[in-house]
């Protein structure tokens, strides 16, 4: 059984009004957890597609076992930044939420997600990436590495086009990434939403997208591993604007698009 579509939007708005209405310390706990479970999404991304050297094939597997995260996240109610830009702006457009609860959750959500995928990221350093506390890289390693600079490296080098590119990649992942969660909303059985997520995340990953909590992981992991990047490299040239292109593609492209496609279908079927 499935939701119908005017019903997943005012699912999507009943969700983002209980999630604004959230205390900070809930948020913190929440928000920690989801970036921990994305973390191992992109932690298990990593080892998997160590060794192989087909590019296609290495985007697809990686992109196969990333949505373990997302699924974990949907299904046990945590807070994940990226989801948060649709959902609660969902809920005041359905005047279920106001404006500053959304600036409020978003900040608190954030601050937890990168908490949360920075713990992973030190617990991979010192277990599955590294041999005797750090002294020898496993493949492993030697492979989050290489994901991290390539992260950040490349935008450096063309200057502001890389900043245009990354900004764009963050458009695309999240217009995915929400897209996975309205599926996962239109769904009534645990299957159902298994593979609503599952797909457009996969898409996401192989697609080489970038998701900010994502790589509040995928970077600081290398860079405690001794890659060539710098944490200031990688804020401003990765994780700014990022961030940006996914509350566009979150807050807008899925959002506002969606909201504005049913609004008068919502109005008639469920009153105000």
């Amino acid at each position: 059984m499935a939701n119908k579509p005017v019903e997943i939007i005012q699912l999507a708005g009943d969700a983002g009004k209980y999630k604004g209405n959230l205390t900070p310390d809930n948020y913190l706990v929440r928000a920690f957890m989801a970036g921990l479970l994305i973390a191992v999404g992109a932690a298990l991304a990593t080892v998997c597609s160590t060794g192989t050297t087909v590019p296609g094939l290495k985007s697809l597997i990686a992109g196969s076992v990333f949505p373990v995260g997302l699924i974990a996240i949907v299904i046990t109610g945590m807070s994940l930044f990226t989801g948060d830009t649709m959902l609660i702006p969902m809920a005041v457009f359905q005047k279920k939420s106001t404006w500053n609860k959304v600036l409020n959750a978003w900040f608190w959500v954030y601050v937890g997600n990168f908490i949360g995928s920075l713990f992973w990221a030190y617990l991979m350093y010192y277990g599955p990436f590294c041999k005797g506390g750090g002294l020898e890289l496993t493949p492993f390693g030697q492979n989050a590495i290489t994901i991290a600079e390539a992260k950040v490296l490349p935008y450096m080098a063309v200057g502001h086009a890389g900043l245009w590119s990354a900004f764009m990649k963050g458009i695309g992942c999240n217009l995915l990434v929400n897209l996975a969660i309205l599926l996962a909303l239109s769904s009534k059985n645990m299957v159902g939403k298994f593979f609503g997520i599952w797909f457009p995340i996969m898409a996401f990953v192989a697609s080489g997208f970038e998701h900010c909590v994502a790589n509040m992981y995928f970077i600081p992991a290398g860079i405690f591993l001794g890659a060539d990047v710098t944490w200031g490299q990688f804020i401003y040239w990765n994780l700014i604007p990022v961030t940006i292109g996914n509350i566009v593609g979150g807050f807008i492209f899925i959002g506002a698009f969606y909201w504005y496609s049913f609004k008068k279908e919502y109005s008639t079927s469920f009153p105000t």
